[in-house]
């Protein structure tokens, strides 16, 4: 699941900041700055999440069949992946908490490897179960932001 995927990279993030240089950015601006990208982070991931709900679709990232309407409103008109936007950038305020340049690796790696093994196959499914509205939707809609 997407959510193991980025606590797994977290956790190689860390043990790259323990053998890594810091990049010496002052603890008083990099935790502020951390906060305010985790907030984002979290604003992204309810806000996806919420939407979701209220359609009475699924959440479930491993069954993307199960989805029973297609979200197009709210978050999802700036993005089709919130929750993995969400993710992205907990990963990103992690990497500047740790102040280690080589543990910006994790979030690069996130993109890559949600865009490989979990979004491709979702958009295969969904444009299988929904069609043009899908496809226009994806001609209207960035992938990520």
């Amino acid at each position: 699941p997407p959510p193991l995927v980025a606590l797994v990279l977290a956790g190689g993030m860390w043990g790259l900041a323990r053998v890594a240089p810091s990049l010496g950015l002052d603890f008083a601006i990099r935790v502020p700055v951390a906060v305010a990208i985790a907030l984002a982070g979290l604003a992204f991931d309810f806000s996806g999440l919420l939407a979701f709900l209220r359609q009475k679709t699924t959440v479930n990232p491993l069954k993307p069949e199960r989805a029973t309407s297609l979200v197009t409103g709210g978050v999802y008109r700036f993005t089709r992946n919130p929750m993995y936007v969400g993710m992205l950038l907990f990963l990103l305020a992690w990497g500047v908490y740790l102040d280690c340049l080589p543990a910006f690796a994790g979030p690069v790696l996130f993109v890559l490897y949600m865009n490989r093994f979990q979004i491709g196959p979702e958009e295969r499914v969904l444009r299988e179960k929904f069609g043009a509205p899908f496809e226009a939707y994806m001609g209207e809609v960035r992938r990520w932001l």
